[in-house]
């Protein structure tokens, strides 16, 4: 088990290593640099003062070259200063990270607990009325985008009925804890619903071929009831699979976080990448980028580690 774990560790810097150099890359590929928003703010630049400016910031320089000294200064632990907000670009990861955190925690919480009871429901039901009306929900929970949903519910329980606020975040920073979940409602309910439709689809997968399997008739002649086949049999083995899809399904909790956070005015890493990107601010965006990355790669190899708790047979093993 330790030599697996070693092997991912070392396989999950590998990844990080060559993703940091192809999100430097496109992020260097984007139209206009830094100088470029200084001009544009200064007209009394002249062009000699462009070519000293971007020789100053290393901008003359090739891509790859421009990276490997950023790779080096990142390995000392300075992954430099956001050009927007004129501050560290690590703090400010730590600063907006506990927010995303709990919006990303919280809609996992809420997706899950949705989707295990009604996947189970749907394929205990399967090819019957409850199906049915289970997989047109997950479809349409799957084709609805984000931006619009969170509209909607403004729409409804901001503005119409007044029940809750339509940010995510009180404007008073020091604000309680009951006032910052009331805010949180609408984002968790909207990240967590849109991202319950497929995970419920592959539970319902898993249950159906999990029922399929000769163990469960042999538990049924056995004189087990139903439920106790489902609860003793079926659903562990039937998680397996699905422990994966969980693990992929952070990187698309994050990207919809993205979505979310902008439009409810929520002060997490999602909004902060977006104002990266679109100000060209690199340093921000690569450490920002590069987390959401190391998200899903610690994700996966939890659920690793699950497989184990959830199947006792399995054993990792380096080698073929």
């Amino acid at each position: 088990m330790t030599r697996f774990l070693a092997a991912r560790l070392l396989q999950a810097v590998i990844v990080l290593a060559v993703m940091s150099f192809a999100v430097y890359g496109l992020i260097g590929l984007m139209p206009g640099d830094p100088i470029d928003a200084m001009i544009a703010a200064d007209p009394e630049l002249t062009s000699e003062d462009t070519e000293r400016l971007k020789a100053l910031y290393g901008l003359d320089r090739p891509v790859w070259e421009r990276y490997l000294a950023w790779a080096g200064h990142a390995l000392g632990g300075d992954f430099g200063h956001s050009r927007i907000y004129h501050r560290p670009a690590l703090d400010l990861l730590a600063e907006r990270l506990p927010h995303t955190v709990l919006l990303m925690g919280l809609a996992f919480a809420l997706s899950v607990a949705i989707a295990l009871p009604a996947g189970i429901f749907a394929a205990l039901k399967a090819n019957r009325f409850g199906d049915y009306a289970v997989n047109f929900i997950c479809f349409a929970g799957i084709s609805t985008p984000p931006f619009w949903l969170a509209i909607m519910a403004m729409l409804l329980f901001s503005v119409t009925l007044g029940w809750l606020p339509a940010t995510g975040y009180p404007a008073a920073g020091d604000a309680g804890w009951a006032e910052r979940l009331r805010h949180l409602v609408l984002p968790v309910a909207v990240l967590g619903l849109l991202s319950a439709g497929g995970i419920t689809r592959y539970v319902r997968a898993s249950m159906r071929e999990a029922l399929r399997q000769d163990y469960v008739r042999t538990a049924r002649a056995k004189g087990l009831s139903r439920a106790a086949v489902v609860r003793r049999h079926v659903l562990r083995n039937a998680m397996i699979p699905v422990v994966t899809i969980l693990a992929l399904d952070m990187g698309a909790l994050f990207s919809g976080a993205l979505i979310t956070e902008i439009m409810f005015g929520y002060p997490g890493m999602g909004a902060l990448i977006y104002n990266a990107v679109m100000a060209n601010d690199y340093n921000l965006a690569l450490i920002g980028l590069l987390f959401a990355t190391f998200t899903t790669l610690a994700a996966n190899i939890a659920a690793d580690g699950a497989y184990v708790a959830l199947d006792p047979r399995i054993a990792f093993r380096t080698g073929a």
